[in-house]
């Protein structure tokens, strides 16, 4: 996928429409709170996905400013769920005794 800012609309468009659905899925499995569904830590990965094509995009060409305070709140909103993304595979004998343990949720 070249980086444009059409694409990143799209990807915004589509992380609003999910965050939608979510919220449908939790009414509908009974009022369950959005920080209990399963379905967070997929939605976790979408938005850091998003926020680093959002960087990409940015280092790569001029933004307009309305779509540079989409990526600020997408930012945003990422800082306070970036602990539920899934985390990079990598093998448990190169990984730091902290990133170990994270994996582990110890």
């Amino acid at each position: 996928m070249a980086i444009s800012v059409q694409n990143f609309i799209k990807l915004a468009n589509f992380y609003n429409q999910m965050l939608t659905t979510m919220s449908a899925i939790c009414v509908e499995k009974g009022g369950i709170n959005m920080e209990n569904y399963v379905g967070r830590f997929f939605v976790a990965d979408v938005l850091e996905y998003i926020v680093e094509y959002g960087r990409r995009l940015n280092e790569s060409q001029k933004v307009p400013a309305d779509v540079a305070r989409v990526m600020k709140i997408f930012q945003q909103r990422f800082e306070s769920v970036k602990d539920l993304v899934t985390p990079t595979e990598k093998p448990i004998y190169e990984m730091t005794l902290e990133e170990f343990e994270k994996l582990m949720n110890i």
